[in-house]
């Protein structure tokens, strides 16, 4: 029984490939590049990308489960079709797939509505699965470190509402644990949806108060100037993808991103331990400059 990894090289994937080989399970990758994949010499490695179905088609030969992550492009909705139809015309029966927290409620958010129109895909084609949502990963703010640290602002308009961020370390090690169960669970188990959030929900003003504490001296939030964060995205990102992340936040401002009840607990339970917080982030990357 195999199980395939997409996105294998990335943050996340990569951690899950890490986790799966050490749990002794058998993983397959799919990348884009073999060479410089750089992943644990037991992991069979196939060469391509999601749009190409005649390697996906030999990816998935001898699949008993899927770990479906796509990054956020402008094709993200399509790539993730293509690969389930393929997937399905295989024969895998148990997928596990990183959505986003509250996609069904961000409609106007283009890659969060797209997670959602993912899952209904899932959902409607009758997959054994796990949707896993994750909040704002932690680690998106190793971008504006040195912003923190340079000019005493903690640029992120993340609002007063609240965001449950997570350490993509705890995702990785949440998902991997969702694939091996799916991995020994009847074909036919139902479809489980899990938040998966951080152990407390945090405002622009708190992020910035927890970063004035590990470094000793203020550091202010920036306030909440989407138009200006959509501005500054731009310098280094497509215009498309500046705008998918401006109402994201606005909606982060609006809404909040907030767990449900028993959430947190329930992700204890699964991994056995506390979830990593914001300030051992901020600490662990503070030391490290």
């Amino acid at each position: 029984m195999t199980i395939l990894v997409t996105g294998a090289t990335g943050t996340i994937g990569r951690q899950v490939v890490q986790h799966l080989t050490q749990r002794g399970a058998n993983v397959r990758a799919l990348v884009r590049t073999p060479a410089t994949a750089n992943l644990p010499a037991t992991v069979e490695l196939v060469q391509g990308d999601m749009l190409e179905v005649d390697t996906l088609r030999q990816a998935m030969k001898g699949v008993s489960t899927l770990f479906l992550l796509n990054a956020v492009v402008a094709d993200e909705f399509t790539q993730a079709l293509i690969t389930l139809n393929v997937a399905r015309e295989a024969g895998v029966k148990r997928v596990v797939y990183l959505s986003v927290i509250h996609s069904d409620r961000y409609v106007n958010v283009p890659h969060f509505a797209g997670k959602f129109g993912v899952e209904r895909m899932i959902e409607q084609m009758g997959f054994s699965a796990t949707i896993l949502r994750p909040a704002y990963f932690i680690d998106n703010d190793l971008t504006i470190k040195d912003v923190v640290q340079g000019y005493g602002v903690y640029p992120m308009p993340i609002g007063s509402k609240g965001l449950a961020m997570i350490d993509t370390r705890d995702i990785a090690e949440i998902a991997a644990i969702e694939l091996l169960s799916r991995e020994q669970a009847p074909d036919n188990s139902a479809l489980t949806r899990l938040n998966v959030v951080g152990p407390e929900v945090l405002t622009g003003e708190q992020v910035a108060a927890i970063w004035s504490e590990v470094l000793k001296r203020p550091i202010a939030y920036g306030g909440d100037d989407t138009a200006a964060f959509e501005q500054n995205l731009r310098q280094f990102m497509p215009a498309w993808m500046a705008y998918d992340m401006r109402q994201m936040a606005e909606r982060f401002i609006s809404d909040g991103m907030l767990p449900g009840a028993g959430d947190v607990e329930r992700l204890m339970q699964l991994l056995g331990r506390p979830l990593r917080t914001y300030g051992a982030f901020a600490a662990e990357h503070a030391s490290a400059g």
